[in-house]
């Protein structure tokens, strides 16, 4: 990393504490760490490493199952590839540098990685939320408007939807990226969080007028994820007051041990993301902090596969049905090769 000068000693404090990094003078930020001791560091490294491998997974087989069985070509499940793609964009944006910092013993992250990190997962946040009230307007209109569900809901209008969320995510991203990297830093470069996060970023920002700026475009993000949450709450309050009209016992069991799940990690994302982007500053601490971004950023796109296929029968026999096929295509190949090696001898 390049230096800054030293600052006269005549100076005095004041000017000493605004030495000023842009983006011509500083080529790199410095990432929290979770641990001194190099044993801990290492069980964080494994720790990740486990989370990313059961979300690469989970998401890559519903991925796989949903491209491949064409019983799942409709827009539910469209909707859930969507969302599968996000969530591996998502964890794989931050979880490979935390842990080859690590693994590595080290804290850098270039100053262009940094700004590549905000824009991916501001765009997969801001996509992920808009897909999720997608996701609750289809189920409500599938559960509440049956006979509707064709016209209010064809595949063309879902993929419409999906790629107005995608877009939107995207362009809310651009917004964000250049106006957090135009802010003048006088607090040096290290980032109190384990990756590129715009409120840590912030804090070392000196420029008032710039800082405001990405404040307002922080508090108008945060309050159209707050108009989600409530339109995705509303939606699964009039699925249960219709699910409550079954007269199966069973049949209600099943779509409340369906839907609660759905709404549980909807609201575990979007009120801990709110409430990392919006929390004042006397109450942020590094533990807290940590402990707030895992929750919005690593437990969802572990989490999701498992909740979105658990009670999904339809689902289930695809991802069956596609590991059968792995295994048996696996066994023909592996069974000349025996074949020929037993002929040698």
């Amino acid at each position: 990393m390049q230096q800054i000068k030293d600052v006269p000693p005549w100076t005095g404090p004041h000017v000493q504490r605004e030495q000023i990094f842009n983006g011509s003078s500083m080529n790199e930020f410095l990432l929290l760490v979770f641990a001194d001791t190099r044993e801990l560091q290492l069980l964080h490294f494994w720790l990740f490493l486990g989370i990313y491998l059961a979300a690469l997974l989970g998401n890559g087989l519903i991925i796989t199952a949903v491209a491949c069985d064409h019983r799942l070509h409709t827009p539910m499940y469209f909707l859930l590839l969507n969302l599968s793609l996000i969530d591996l964009g998502c964890i794989s944006t931050i979880l490979p540098k935390t842990m080859a910092n690590s693994l590595w013993n080290t804290r850098a992250i270039p100053y262009l990685g940094c700004a590549a990190q905000v824009f991916l997962f501001a765009a997969l946040i801001s996509a992920e939320i808009y897909l999720l009230t997608v996701m609750a307007y289809d189920r409500y209109v599938a559960i509440c408007k049956p006979l509707h569900y064709g016209t209010l809901l064809g595949i063309k209008a879902c993929v419409h939807m999906a790629a107005a969320a995608w877009g939107s995510g995207f362009l809310s991203a651009v917004l964000h990226t250049t106006n957090t990297f135009s802010l003048t830093l006088c607090h040096g470069n290290a980032v109190d969080q384990f990756f590129c996060e715009i409120p840590q970023i912030l804090k070392l920002s000196c420029s008032d007028s710039g800082y405001l700026r990405v404040v307002g475009l922080l508090v108008v993000g945060v309050c159209l994820a707050f108009g989600c949450f409530v339109f995705i709450v509303v939606s699964y309050m009039q699925i249960f007051r219709a699910v409550l009209r079954i007269p199966s016992q069973q049949g209600r069991h099943k779509a409340f041990s369906t839907c609660l799940p759905h709404l549980v990690v909807i609201s575990l994302f979007i009120s801990t993301a709110m409430f990392a982007y919006l929390k004042p500053p006397s109450i942020s601490s590094p533990s807290l902090d940590l402990a707030g971004s895992v929750l919005y950023s690593v437990v969802p796109p572990a989490v999701n596969p498992l909740i979105y296929s658990m009670r999904n029968k339809d689902l289930k026999d695809a991802l069956r049905k596609l590991i059968q096929w792995t295994l048996c295509h696996a066994q023909k190949f592996s069974t000349p090769s025996l074949q020929h090696s037993q002929s040698i001898f």
